[in-house]
Formats: structure tokens, sequence, C-alpha cells
């Protein structure tokens, strides 16, 4: 069912950190809609537990903030992104505590900095272990009271609307069809500019820590819509979920490791002094594998994590949320080691952006974990995507706030059209290719992979995408359909840039290229789609 058109100055895509932070930081003077698939609090920004980078203390600099996250990134981080996202970041932590944001302090004074994985410093800002839900909860509180946005939960964007879909002469975008959850009615909303801060595509996979909703339907848009896409090679498992049938991977922060938590075989014997000289603070991907690798060897379902050795009015003061959780499921943290394994938890490539967060159309924008920025390289490292959140979503405001006069709105655009689709009377394939896609996912495309793997499931997600084509094609719309699309669109991004990279790097490992290119530079894996059109570019057969 059709529905009213709208129009709107900024149309964004997502509710997290991203989304609400551009929201906030935009002109009052402009009309803002911010969609939400869900609440609006449901984000993977509200359950980050760990916090925010930024170098704050006296014997930290910006500098070895910018050298750990070069590091980590294993040579594909851009150097102009890293020092410019790090250059902002005490700013973004200033600017969030003006929002309403109480982080953890010492003393009730000084802003208490916890240390991860790949960090030389302690420079991690957080609210107690649950910095994210702070985060998210500020931040609809205080888009709730702005009187020039407006907001849509329990909707879904369904597909951008561009120039060369309407016979126009230069492609740009226009706005986007949004599909209402409740009802399954369609809006079709116009806009000047469209963001995109829909977060990651982690739900291709069966064990993840991400919420429902992550999806890549920002990024599968995005690649509909003519925009290159780089680095879905890089998919970042988070070595610490909560291993128990009932707590759907529940994750445990890297903030543990960093206050002294052990990683141990089920024996009680430690291990990652074997694969690392950081130990349990390495970097996520070395950390990820070396549990992998442990859980094969040895046959075990799950590993162990240990911070039993510290007092229990430390950890029942420092890990609040994570205790409490633990202890729902039967393990108490401050007596015993608690079961873990790795899960998908980060997707560090996505829709290339340059520094605004500006990509290929003009008129759309992508922000957060849809973006590449080329911040995060090869791998993220712990606590700097809350950071890339904040620091682009300001990016994007100052360059919307300096063009969006300057550009039109287009109002007379195509409604959504269902004159030819009929109600499906077989939602059991679409339940069932969701469980085939993010099975074939864990069990090819994982944290080792090799070219017989990648194959396997290139031949399996080419013939799902047909499938989900055709079933797209004869029945109504439905939220299920539409992320079942947009991650099998995903899922084969990621085979196709892990297929392309003959090397080990960062979170891509493969067997059969176990080390890193030695003869040349590393350099971003780029797909670009049939459609693309660079910025300017005349459409043939158009009408003005």
């Amino acid at each position: 069912m059709s529905r009213k058109r709208e129009q709107f100055d900024v149309l964004i895509l997502g509710s997290g950190a991203a989304g609400l932070g551009l929201a906030l930081q935009l002109s009052p003077l402009l009309s803002i809609c911010v969609i939400s698939k869900g609440t609006l609090e449901e984000s993977s920004t509200y359950y980050a537990q760990g916090g925010i980078s930024a170098a704050l203390d006296q014997a930290d600099t910006a500098e070895s903030h910018v050298q750990d996250t070069m590091r980590t990134g294993s040579g594909l981080c851009h150097e102009d992104t890293v020092r410019h996202a790090i250059a902002e970041g005490p700013a973004a932590i200033q600017w969030l505590i003006e929002q309403g944001v109480e982080f953890t302090r010492e003393n009730g004074h000084e802003l208490h900095l916890t240390r991860e994985g790949g960090h030389s410093h302690r420079r991690i800002v957080h609210s107690a272990d649950t910095t994210g839900r702070s985060v998210e909860e500020a931040l609809v509180s205080r888009t709730q009271r702005a009187t020039n946005i407006t907001l849509m939960p329990h909707h879904i964007a369904i597909d951008l609307i561009t120039a060369a879909k309407t016979g126009r002469k230069y492609n740009r975008c226009l706005g986007a069809y949004i599909l209402d959850i409740h009802d399954n009615s369609v809006n079709t909303i116009a806009a000047k500019t469209v963001v995109l801060a829909t977060g990651g595509a982690s739900k291709a996979y069966c064990y993840t820590s991400n919420p429902d909703g992550s999806t890549g339907d920002g990024i599968a848009m995005a690649w509909r819509a003519g925009c290159r896409v780089a680095n879905m090679e890089f998919i970042q498992f988070h070595p610490t979920c909560l291993y128990h049938p009932q707590a759907k991977s529940f994750l445990i922060t890297e903030a543990l490791r960093g206050e002294g938590a052990l990683l141990k075989l089920p024996s009680g014997e430690c291990f990652m002094h074997r694969f690392d000289e950081r130990a349990e603070l390495a970097p996520r991907d070395i950390v990820a594998r070396a549990i992998d690798h442990e859980m094969k060897r040895i046959g075990a379902e799950c590993l162990y994590l240990d911070i039993s050795h510290k007092s229990t009015d430390f950890i029942e003061a420092r890990f609040p949320n994570i205790y409490t959780k633990c202890r729902l499921f039967g393990f108490d943290l401050t007596k015993e080691p608690i079961p873990i394994v790795p899960a998908a938890h980060y997707t560090c490539g996505g829709v290339m952006t340059g520094l605004h967060g500006e990509t290929d159309l003009p008129g759309l924008y992508a922000i957060g974990e849809a973006a590449c920025t080329g911040l995060h390289g090869a791998n993220r490292m712990a606590s700097n995507s809350l950071l890339e959140c904040l620091v682009f979503a300001r990016a994007a405001s100052r360059h919307i706030n300096a063009k969006i006069h300057d550009m039109e709105i287009i109002t007379k655009l195509p409604t959504w059209d269902e004159s030819r689709v009929t109600d499906s009377d077989e939602e059991v394939v679409v339940s069932h290719n969701w469980d085939e896609l993010r099975h074939f996912m864990w069990d090819y495309v994982g944290i080792v992979r090799t070219d017989k793997r990648l194959q396997r499931a290139r031949r399996r997600v080419e013939l799902l995408l047909l499938e989900i084509d055709e079933y797209y094609s004869n029945f109504r719309i439905t939220s299920d359909l539409l992320e079942l699309r947009n991650l099998s669109t995903c899922a084969e991004l990621i085979i196709r840039c892990a297929q392309h990279r003959k090397e080990s790097r960062g979170l891509h490992y493969t067997l059969d290229y176990p080390e890193p290119y030695k003869e040349r530079e590393p350099v971003d894996t780029v797909l670009v789609p049939r459609n693309f059109a660079p910025a300017g570019t005349y459409l043939p057969g158009s009408d003005g």
C-alpha cells in the first residue's frame, strides 16, 4: 500500500550515534527526518560497552593514538583520515558531555580512562560498562526535544531514489522509499540530502554481537544506487562473547582484558603469550584467530575469560552490567572463569566516502559503520568506532550546512508501484534463505578462509540472490525480505573482496596466502558497480 509523499531538507537513515549526532549538529533552520528500523534507541551504539578513544591523559599524545591506530590497521589506514579523526577526538568527548552524557570519573572529577587492545596508553573514556547506552539515551533525549527534527521509529528504507531513475541530466540522490513496518505502507520521501547512518552487516554471520538490525541496509542501497564500496573483506570478530545458548552472543567488553582478565584453555592454562608478546592486549584480529586456533586444536566448543583474581568490589563497580548479566546465566565473574567464543562484530569496509562523509553520488552521505573512510584499514582498533561516528557526524554536518542552501529539492518523484505484486504465500522461503546465508557465511567466510571455501560461498550467494530477486519482483515487500535482500548483497560484496585479496592482512586471514604481500604495497579492495557514474556525469537519453 503506497502512502503520502513527504519532504525534508535532510533525511537520515539510522538513529545510532552517527545519525543522531549528525541531526543535532545540523542547522536548526533545516527540516530533518530520522528513520529508525526499531525504537530510536535500538542500534549498535546502544550495545557498545567499552567506550570512546581519545588522547586526554597527560602521559598520552595524539601522535601515539595515530601510530597505534595505523599499526593496528595493518598498513591500510589512510593517514589523513586517522589524523583528522584523532585530532577531533577531545572535542567530540566534550560535545557529548554537553549533551548530557555522564562518563565515569575518578574522585568525582577527572575522567576515568581505561585501556584496550592495540592501545599503548589508557585513553578509553567510558560510562561504567554501558557507554553506548549512556550516549544513545542522551542523544535520543536531545533529538526528541528538537522542534526541527521529525523522528520516525519502526520504519525501514526500501531503496534510494536517484535522478538516473527519473530521467534527469545529472545523477544525484533525491530521496528514498520508506516502509512503515506497522502497516506495510510506503512513503515517498524527497530530500535535498540523504545520509546513510545504518551501521554494518555483521548479521550475515550465525554468531554476532550485533543487534538484529545490523543487516547492511545502507551499504546495499548505496551499491544499488551506483556507489563504490571498499574493504568489505575486513569483518572484525570480537574475541569474547559469552557462550551460552540463551545469551545470544552477549559481548564481553575488551575492557576486562584491559583491566587484567586472562584468556584460558579449559585446563586453566593461559595461551595468548604464545601468539603475541602483547598477550591479552594484542589487537582483536590476533586474539580472535588465537582463540579460533585453540578451539579447533583441542576440539573445544568455547574457551574461558578469567578476571576472578581481581577483588569483588572492583569487578562489581567497574563492570556492573556484565557482572549482573553473567549472574543471570549462572556465572559469577568474581569467582570463576566465564565461557567465551568469538563472534562477528564490526564491518571495517563500506561505502567509500571523503573526509566529510560524501559518497560518489551527489546528495548522498555515509557516516559511521556504513562508511569506509580509511580510518580502520584492515582492522579496527578498539573504541575507535564511536569516535568515528561522532567525528564524521560533525564533519558531515559542517559540509551539509555549507552546501544545502544551493541544492534544489525535487518533489515530483515517482511513487512506489505495487500494481503487479501479490501477498506472499511462501514466507518460509525468506526464513530458510536467511538461515542458509548466515550458516555458509560463518562456515566459509569466517575468521579463517581458503580459496575453496570462498568459491563455495560465492556459488551459494549468487543462487540466493537470484531467488531473492524473483521473490522481490512478485510479492509485496516486508521488512524481513528487505533485510534479507540487503544482507545477501553485502555477503556477496564481502566474498568478492575476500577473493580479490591474495594475501593475509589484518582481519582477512587465508590459509592459501598466509603471509602479507611482500613484493608490493597493500591497496584497498575497491568494488565498482555497473551503474557507477562519477559526480557530474551526463546521463544519455535524459530530458533535463
